[in-house]
């Protein structure tokens, strides 16, 4: 929208504007700055009617019953609060990104989806105490329909749909291309619900999924901006993605919310997120890695949604075809750890930092490739 009263002004009005704000990199800025102070000014506007239509976290334990006494005071906290979120990174959306890019439609529609998706399922499990919410195979279809979507849209409209990049490797692993395309929408649905639900797997202890999603985002962030600039692309050897600098935006615009977000979700949390924010916020990242042809690179820099993800389908595994036998104490991963006795600061605090060692790592690959 900025972008649009810009143009008005200087030629409808004949004044002259800075060129400063039509830059990606200005945008990006200011797009973490406005979700930042929104998710912190409205928080507590935002917790306070979440408590009054008793938004109440439950906990479920069938598993894991040691986490009923773990998470016991966690029982009345409000959740759903990726609502926060999601609305504060629509209004940078509108505000900051180019409405006139397919991408900035590409993300608007995976955050609404999703997080409509999310937050029906998050009302079910608060309306019906006993309830699962809205049924796994429903969600699934929602998500991979979503996904299916975006992917032969992707085939049909990007010349570089097929083409895949490995982090520390220098040209394209291999490109699809005719009847091999069909490959690239399966390889898209896959990513995209697949960090769909990781994400959402991962947010299980206060501040955990957002300080992790703030380590990814800043991550494809600097492959967006660097993507979206002809020389420093072909000095790194990375893709040239016109007009990927909006991608930049909203991953700064992620990243914003998440802080603000963190400001109340930290340890002892006031509000969660709820599969209203998580469904979406993994969804969005995940889209991007897509958009980017930065998917392996997604796996990486995101290898603590993997872990978590990875220990939830190991365990149901081996409990199924290994005659009850579990192979963590408690899946996800973060779980087994509060059972060996680690304090949930504890655990957070050394997933961020591994986290952070992933991300760097990722940042690594631009020079060693």
């Amino acid at each position: 929208m900025i972008l649009y009263l810009l143009a008005l002004i200087s030629k409808g009005w004949g004044w002259k504007v800075p060129t400063v704000f039509h830059y990606s990199s200005t945008r990006m800025i200011l797009a973490a700055m406005t979700t930042l102070l929104l998710t912190i000014l409205l928080g507590p506007r935002c917790i306070k009617i979440l408590y009054e239509m008793k938004t109440g976290q439950s906990i479920r334990v069938e598993d894991c019953p040691m986490l009923a006494e773990l998470h016991r005071k966690k029982k009345d906290t409000p959740t759903m609060g990726g609502i926060l979120i999601l609305i504060s990174m629509l209004i940078a959306l509108f505000v900051w990104m180019d409405l006139r890019s397919s991408y900035t439609w590409i993300l608007f529609a995976t955050t609404v989806v999703l997080g409509a998706v999310g937050g029906y399922d998050d009302y079910l499990k608060l309306k019906h105490k006993n309830s699962k919410g809205l049924a796994g195979r429903k969600k699934l279809f929602i998500q991979v329909s979503l996904a299916a979507l975006i992917g032969v849209y992707l085939i049909f409209n990007f010349p570089n749909a097929g083409t895949y990049f490995v982090p520390f490797m220098k040209g394209p692993l291999f490109v699809l291309s005719g009847a091999g395309l069909i490959l690239a929408v399966i390889f898209t649905t896959f990513v995209l619900t697949a960090g769909s639900n990781a994400v959402n797997l991962t947010d299980g202890l206060d501040g955990l999924a957002s300080g992790a999603l703030v380590l990814v985002a800043g991550v494809l962030a600097a492959f967006a901006f660097l993507s979206n600039n002809v020389e420093l692309s072909r000095y790194l050897n990375l893709l040239y993605i016109e007009g990927s600098g909006e991608i930049g935006v909203y991953l700064c615009a992620l990243m914003g919310a998440c802080l603000g977000f963190l400001w109340y979700n930290g340890y002892p949390a006031q509000v969660f997120m709820g599969d209203t924010g998580s469904l979406a916020l993994g969804g969005v990242v995940a889209v991007v890695a897509v958009l980017l042809r930065r998917e392996v690179l997604f796996g990486l820099v995101g290898g603590i949604f993997v872990a978590e993800a990875a220990s939830v389908i190991l365990q149901v595994l081996s409990f199924k075809y290994r005659n009850k036998k579990r192979i963590f104490l408690c899946a996800p991963l973060h779980h087994h750890f509060e059972y060996k006795g680690w304090p949930e600061t504890k655990v957070v605090l050394r997933f961020w930092i591994v986290g952070l060692i992933l991300a760097m790592f990722g940042l690594m690959s631009l020079k060693f490739q």
